[in-house]
């Protein structure tokens, strides 16, 4: 049996791990992103970099979120760059519906609190497939 991919009842191959969001982790420029949207706003953005739009571009930049003086959890940003008209720095996150669970919703709302960094979201809405 050499070269036969050996498939289970939900199509995926074995010994695979199962994804909770369905997502395709992708590597682009030997960075790894956890999804194929991910990776392609990172594309977007360094078009965006290459045309001068922006710059500093960072990916997966952590924030320690501290309250008291103590550590309270980390959160990973997605990108963060900085717009090179106005100087302001840009942190977004890449997500779908089912990827705003309340933990991050959470995080989120620390990271303004005791850092005043605003997160902006990227939609990444599939469109539905049609039935026939």
């Amino acid at each position: 049996m050499v070269g036969v991919i050996r498939r289970g009842r939900n199509g995926r191959r074995r010994g695979t791990p199962y994804r909770k969001f369905h997502n395709i982790p992708t590597v682009v420029d030997g960075i790894k992103f956890d999804s194929r949207a991910e990776a392609t706003r990172y594309a977007e953005l360094k078009t965006m970099l290459r045309a001068g739009a922006i710059r500093d571009l960072d990916c997966h930049t952590p924030h320690p979120i501290l309250v008291n003086g103590k550590k309270v959890c980390t959160y990973v940003d997605d990108f963060s760059y900085t717009l090179s008209d106005t100087g302001v720095r840009i942190t977004e996150d890449v997500k779908s519906p089912a990827s705003k669970t309340p933990l991050y919703r959470m995080k989120k709302k620390l990271l303004y609190i005791t850092q005043g960094i605003s997160i902006m979201e990227i939609m990444n809405i599939k469109p539905k497939r049609r039935k026939r």
